[in-house]
């Protein structure tokens, strides 16, 4: 069951090059989190810079939404990875070539993010288009397994290839991960249509789409609670936690740590493929406090050993979290309409990971950094007992595989599932 959906040529391409892409992700964060700290030593610097890019992930994503709905999502995804590729190897270079400046490594974090901001609506709108409806929580599942995998790898290459041959190098070995995505994207064909075409403009899009965002309770409530989850994680992670390694573990063992994380994320696909409660999503959004454990361990003197355990126990949690919300997404709203939902989705739940980014330095300065990462830790817990206090959350129903299927979003909008044998 768990390797089904891997039988069509499409899943297969599509996760490939989203494990390929995942990977890139994976290697960069550290990477250029050290570059920064090499430069200038400032966490503030860093925070700008690693801000930067979400800020036009933010202000760019509702764009993305509606381009994924009306273009071929697949060319949206070839271009983006190449864009993304492009970016990685002009950091990369600037590093190397010792011309890196704040401003400079600003303004290409900006592009990447806006290169992140036409992938993602595309990419997890895509794969009910690559597999049967009954199959869309397994193929969620496996294609997770492989951003996870990608990740892991990633992570550790960028905390290791930092410490062993320089950031500079390891940025690039990003970029090289970005273009085998490319070449993944490149044979992806769906058979299926792509996004219909429309003929209404972008704003009636939006309003389209945001009609479908706001109609269903549970999904805002859980997009406000990731709202202070994600500002809080990436303050606290992407930004202190380097400092903190910095005057404590010591680079390498923080890459283990972040490989930790998503190495538990790993093991936590193949428990979400199997394991299938009736309300998945409250299971999910309270797994999420977990998350909250890292942060609270990092204050103090942060222990290796512990922190990778740590982190492995809130990868496996919160990746309930993310399967379900994926299906639960897929089940529930219209086909041709998801990606403007993901994109509300995304937007909503990203728009504070700037003001994290760039917050926490100061904060951490002004009253301490103990402090700064004890303060996110609770903003993780009271984000999180405010969602499972939603009923709408408390009584989303999954739909089990086999009951009904014709209720799930590819029937809504009279799209055929992919061949079983791949056909394109």
């Amino acid at each position: 069951m768990l390797l089904e959906p891997l039988r069509h040529k499409a899943f297969r391409r599509l996760a490939g090059g989203r494990a390929a892409a995942y990977l890139g992700n994976g290697i960069a964060p550290p990477a250029l989190a050290f570059a920064v700290l090499d430069l200038t030593g400032s966490v503030v610097d860093l925070g700008v810079v690693v801000g930067a890019r979400s800020v036009a992930t933010v202000i760019l994503l509702l764009v993305g939404g509606v381009l994924a709905d009306r273009l071929p999502r697949a060319l949206l995804l070839r271009g983006a990875t190449l864009a993304g590729a492009a970016t990685q190897a002009a950091i990369a270079a600037s590093v190397l070539l010792h011309f890196a400046s704040i401003p400079l490594l600003m303004g290409l974090s900006l592009v990447n993010g806006a290169v992140t901001a036409v992938s993602m609506p595309a990419a997890s709108a895509m794969t009910p288009q690559t597999v049967p409806a009954h199959l869309v929580r397994t193929a969620n599942a496996v294609a997770r397994i492989g951003t996870n995998t990608g990740v892991i790898v990633g992570s550790s290459l960028g905390g290791l290839l930092a410490a062993l041959v320089g950031p500079g190098w390891a940025i690039g070995a990003s970029a090289i991960a970005f273009l085998v995505a490319a070449l993944c994207y490149a044979a992806l064909h769906t058979s299926v249509p792509a996004p219909g075409e429309h003929h209404d403009d972008m704003l009636t899009q939006l309003r389209d789409g945001w009609r479908e965002f706001v109609a269903r309770p549970w999904v805002w409530v859980v997009v406000l609670q990731f709202m202070v989850v994600n500002a809080a994680l990436v303050g606290g992670i992407q930004v202190l936690g380097p400092l903190v390694a910095d005057e404590s573990i010591g680079r390498t063992a923080w890459g283990l740590v972040l490989a930790a994380q998503t190495a538990g994320a790993l093991v936590g696909g193949f428990v979400a493929a199997r394991w299938r409660p009736r309300r998945a999503l409250l299971v999910g959004v309270a797994l999420t406090a977990v998350d909250a454990l890292p942060l609270l361990l990092l204050a103090g003197v942060p222990n290796t050993l512990v922190l990778v355990c740590a982190m492995f126990v809130g990868g496996m949690a919160i990746e309930q979290f993310g399967v379900a919300w994926e299906v639960s997404l897929q089940e529930n709203v219209p086909a041709d309409r998801l990606a403007r939902v993901y994109s509300y989705d995304a937007l909503g739940s990203f728009v504070a990971i700037p003001i994290g980014q760039i917050g926490i330095g100061p904060l951490a300065g002004a009253l301490g950094t103990d402090f700064a990462l004890i303060s996110t830790g609770v903003l993780v817990l009271a984000a999180t007992v405010a969602a499972v206090a939603s009923r709408s959350v408390r009584s989303l129903v999954a739909t089990q595989p086999g009951e009904d299927d014709a209720q799930g979003p590819l029937a809504q909008v009279g799209v055929p599932a992919a061949s079983a044998d791949g056909d394109e």
